[in-house]
């Protein structure tokens, strides 16, 4: 199994990604899932860097996504595991259909679209996310004309998949997002 460093894989991710916006969003999805391998006893290494680079192919090639990035992955020797996530977090977009055989997959999926909604009700409060509260999080979630891309239905079938309730997946989520550096500037 090859994988890189944190250091090597955020430099790969800085190189393929231009936009600020989905390099945070990586970092936050990564953290997320490092989180997730910790309360599952799995490697936190390789969530991590699954969450770090699962659309790392999007801002070069969004239509393909991510189809790209699953063939450099392939090139590089990573793990059939972090492929296989990477791929199926795409179930249902782009033409893929591989639906997710592995909790690192089900996480990545519950993660993803999760991370932007927060992230964009975080930018709504004057707080960010100190003391966001899940009750709050389940209205926005609620209302389809808050942050309207964002897939409530992936993130529903992420956690369906992942066995996680919605209140434990959102209080999980902000307090990842409390604890990152980019957030206590």
């Amino acid at each position: 199994m090859s994988l890189p460093t944190q250091d090597e894989a955020l430099a790969i991710l800085q190189e393929h990604v231009k936009d600020d916006y989905q390099i945070l969003h990586s970092k936050m999805v990564a953290a997320a899932m490092q989180k997730y391998a910790e309360k599952f006893g799995e490697d936190t290494h390789l969530w991590y860097i699954t969450g770090l680079l699962h659309d790392l192919d999007y801002y070069e090639h969004p239509e393909e996504h991510p189809g790209v990035s699953l063939n450099w992955f392939e090139e590089w020797g990573y793990p059939d595991t972090l492929i296989h996530a990477v791929e199926a977090h795409a179930f249902k977009h782009n033409g893929f259909e591989k639906e997710p055989e592995t909790k690192m997959a089900s996480a990545l999926i519950a993660c993803d679209e999760m991370s932007g909604l927060l992230y964009a009700y975080s930018l709504m409060r004057p707080t960010g996310f100190e003391d966001m509260q899940v009750k709050s999080v389940k209205k926005k979630f609620k209302d389809k004309a808050f942050a309207a891309k964002i897939s409530r239905d992936d993130i529903n079938y992420g956690m369906e998949k992942l066995g996680v309730e919605f209140a434990d997946h959102t209080a999980l989520l902000v307090e990842v997002f409390q604890s990152m550096p980019e957030f206590n500037s």
